[in-house]
C-alpha cells in the first residue's frame, strides 16, 4: 500500500513543479526575447538492499526552447532583432559578459548605450558610448553610427554579436552565458534587423493547455492518495477484527 502512496506523492510533487515552470513561461509571454523554459521528468529506481521496487520521479532541466520568436517592426532606431542564432552581448551586474535576445536599448545622458535594466551594451572594444544630442542608427552588421545636427556621421562602435556553438545556459538574472562562463568571440557573420524586436517564443495557447493537463494529473494523483488512505483504513479494520 505504501508503494501507491509514495508513487502518488512523487507524481503530485512533479506536477506542482511543472506548473511552476509553465506559469513562469506564461508570465513572460510578452517579454521581449524571452526563451521558454523546458522541463522533463524521468523515473529513477531507488538502489539499496533488496529489490528496487521504489522509484523516484526526478525533474530533468533540459534548458530552454531556442526557436526564434515573432519579429515585430517598431521603427525605433534603438530597437534591434537578432537574426538566426545571433545573440547580443551586455555587461551583467557582476561585470561579466552575458548574452540576450532582447534588443531594446536606450542612451544615458553620458552617451552610454544600455538596456532598459541599465546594463551596458558591449561592443567589440567594450561598452558603447555615443556623442550627446546625436541621431543613432544601427546597421545590420551591428555598426552603431551617430549623426550630428550638422549632418556629420561618426561611428561609435559595433555591437558585439556572437553565435554560440553550444547551447547557452540561463542564469538567475535572466541572461545567458556559456557553460564555463568564458566570453564568446565576436562573430563577423551575425546579423540583426534594425527597428524591430523579437518577441517571446512562448505559445500562450499551448502553455495553457499544458497547465490544464498538469492540473488534472495533479488531481488524479491526489485521488490516488485518498484511495490508498481509505484502503489502509479498511485493511487495519480487518486486521483488528472489528
Amino acid at each position: 500500500m505504501d508503494r501507491m502512496i509514495y508513487l502518488s506523492m512523487a507524481g503530485a510533487k512533479m506536477n506542482m513543479q511543472r506548473q511552476d515552470v509553465l506559469s513562469n513561461n506564461l508570465a513572460n509571454v510578452s517579454t521581449t526575447g524571452f526563451r521558454a523554459e523546458l522541463q522533463a521528468i524521468r523515473a529513477v529506481p531507488v538502489r539499496g538492499d533488496g529489490a528496487t521496487t521504489r522509484v523516484y520521479s526526478l525533474e530533468t532541466t533540459v534548458g530552454y526552447d531556442d526557436a526564434a520568436g515573432p519579429v515585430t517592426v517598431t521603427g525605433r532606431p534603438l530597437d534591434v532583432a537578432m537574426q538566426g542564432r545571433a545573440w547580443m552581448t551586455v555587461q551583467a551586474l557582476d561585470g561579466t559578459e552575458a548574452y540576450t535576445r532582447a534588443g531594446t536599448m536606450e542612451v544615458l545622458p553620458d552617451g552610454t548605450l544600455v538596456t532598459p535594466a541599465g546594463l551596458p551594451v558591449m561592443g567589440d572594444g567594450g561598452p558603447i558610448t555615443v556623442p550627446p544630442e546625436t541621431e543613432v542608427s544601427i546597421a545590420p552588421d551591428g555598426t552603431v553610427s551617430a549623426k550630428q545636427a550638422n549632418g556629420l556621421i561618426t561611428q561609435a562602435g559595433r555591437l558585439k554579436m556572437v553565435i554560440p556553438e553550444e547551447k547557452l545556459k540561463r542564469g538567475d538574472d535572466g541572461l545567458f552565458r556559456t557553460a564555463n562562463g568564458d566570453p564568446l568571440p565576436l562573430s563577423d557573420v551575425a546579423r540583426l534587423q534594425s527597428g524591430a524586436l523579437e518577441g517571446s517564443n512562448v505559445s500562450p495557447i499551448e502553455t495553457m493547455v499544458s497547465m490544464i493537463a498538469a492540473a488534472r494529473q495533479f488531481e488524479a494523483q491526489m485521488k490516488m492518495m485518498q484511495t490508498a488512505e481509505q484502503d489502509e483504513k479498511a485493511a487495519a479494520q480487518l486486521l483488528s477484527g472489528s
